[in-house]
């Protein structure tokens, strides 16, 4: 669910929501730093989803930390090293080759070794047992 763009804008943000319903999993609440693209057209995007919005206090990272980590591998390990030229369609190339890499490919060890998606798998099929 990698995007690049020229900048952050509310429409772009809403956008994204619609990426969600890719995922094998029900999203019920998103945590935003309360930039400007997160406010009025966001907020009733989430609201008509279901999904709860919580804003963190200005200047406050620390807060946001595993979205601050995931920002910083993704500099690291795609955008500091692709040899593609610094366009939005280039980069968005890249990125999606990294995000497939990222959650495919490499393993994570806080997964135990395991891939995101060979993670989200087994923890499907975990749930899956507990209720049959």
């Amino acid at each position: 669910m990698v995007t690049v763009a020229s900048n952050a804008t509310a429409s772009l943000a809403v956008r994204l929501l619609d990426a969600l319903d890719r995922l094998p999993f029900a999203v019920r609440a998103i945590q935003v730093d309360g930039g400007s693209e997160f406010m009025a057209a966001f907020e009733a995007a989430c609201q008509a989803r279901g999904i709860l919005l919580f804003v963190l206090p200005p200047h406050s990272p620390k807060l946001n930390g595993r979205v601050e980590r995931l920002n910083r591998t993704a500099r690291e390990e795609c955008y500091d090293l692709t040899l593609e030229d610094f366009t939005v369609s280039a980069l968005s190339r890249a990125a999606r080759r990294w995000e497939h890499t990222y959650n495919h490919i490499r393993p994570h060890q806080a997964l135990g070794m395991l891939t995101p998606a060979q993670f989200l798998a087994q923890s499907h099929k975990e749930q899956l047992s507990r209720t049959s």
